[in-house]
């Protein structure tokens, strides 16, 4: 099956359609009429559906198991024409599309079934996905050019001793994004020299700064303290998603002091300086964290 461990909870919706097409005008007047020998032909498919819905992921092999926090089963009449249409809801790392396309589909071939019997011109027509909503289709999109600068906090590195990783880590993670780095640069553990890089950054005109290192607890982990100074407008829901996310996976996570804000109209977003830490803060922020420019600039939130 596919990784999603890195993804994020997200509310997922998925509608799909389903065409029910019978021969004759009694055929509708039965159903309407609930007359049909084999039971209520709507209340039925519909209770079809819904099996079929939390059913998907034990028939499809690489379907993920979700928790289906609503199914929704509507029907038209048009002429000699039954749309079905199926809507399923998640707050999950996946989308539904397929669980609401295999609803739909097993709604109408319960009506298929049910109706055979009064019917042999019975057709199953058009299984399609109508709309889905959440994860990669709803992203917003990446603001371009964007001027971006890699910091790295650490005593050892800036001292020649040791690789930077975490730094190299966000650059990766960037080029993903179609995000290259303007500039990257080392610093030590030194409050005035981190305020200092920042600040040269900022004058010349960097829209996102993200800094590694330096969040933890040792008496040298001062770059949570050196932003919080310049920081204007403190964002804190960026650290709290950071942490959340990085809890679920990491239980030390709780420990990171990282912080994200604006200085000026620059994005600064400090990180800690493991690896795995970037990667996680990354994968949990990125990209939906950069709708900021979009509010900077006046735009509405959507």
């Amino acid at each position: 099956m596919v990784d999603i461990t890195h993804k994020s909870n997200t509310l997922r919706i998925a509608t799909a359609q389903a065409i029910v097409q019978v021969s004759k005008a009694e055929t509708i007047t039965a159903i309407q009429e609930r007359n049909v020998p084999k039971g209520d032909v709507f209340e039925m498919a519909k209770a079809a559906g819904f099996l079929a819905v939390k059913k998907t992921p034990d028939l499809l092999p690489d379907c993920h198991p979700i928790p289906v926090e609503y199914t929704g089963v509507n029907y038209r009449i048009e002429d000699l024409t039954i749309v079905i249409e199926l809507t399923v809801k998640t707050i999950y790392k996946t989308g539904v599309e397929v669980e609401a396309m295999h609803g739909a589909s097993v709604v109408a071939l319960t009506m298929y079934d049910m109706l055979k019997p009064i019917d042999k011109g019975v057709e199953i027509r058009n299984i399609r996905l109508l709309e889905k909503k959440g994860g990669k289709s709803d992203r917003k999109a990446i603001p371009e050019n964007l001027k971006t600068a890699v910091i790295v906090c650490s005593d050892s590195i800036s001292n020649g001793i040791g690789e930077d990783k975490s730094g190299k880590k966000i650059i990766e993670k960037l080029e993903a994004l179609k995000i290259a780095a303007s500039d990257y640069s080392i610093v030590a553990d030194d409050k005035a020299s981190i305020q200092e890089k920042i600040k040269s950054l900022c004058l010349a005109d960097y829209q996102l700064i993200l800094i590694t290192g330096g969040t933890g607890l040792s008496h040298r982990d001062v770059t949570p303290e050196a932003v919080s100074e310049l920081i204007e407008k403190e964002i804190p829901g960026i650290a709290e998603t950071a942490r959340n996310y990085g809890q679920d996976r990491m239980p030390t996570a709780m420990l990171s002091r990282s912080v994200g804000g604006l200085i000026g109209e620059t994005l600064v977003i400090t990180m800690p300086g493991s690896t795995g830490g970037v990667a996680e803060y990354m994968d949990a922020l990125f990209p939906q964290v950069l709708h900021v420019f979009s509010v900077i600039e006046g735009k509405k939130h959507d």
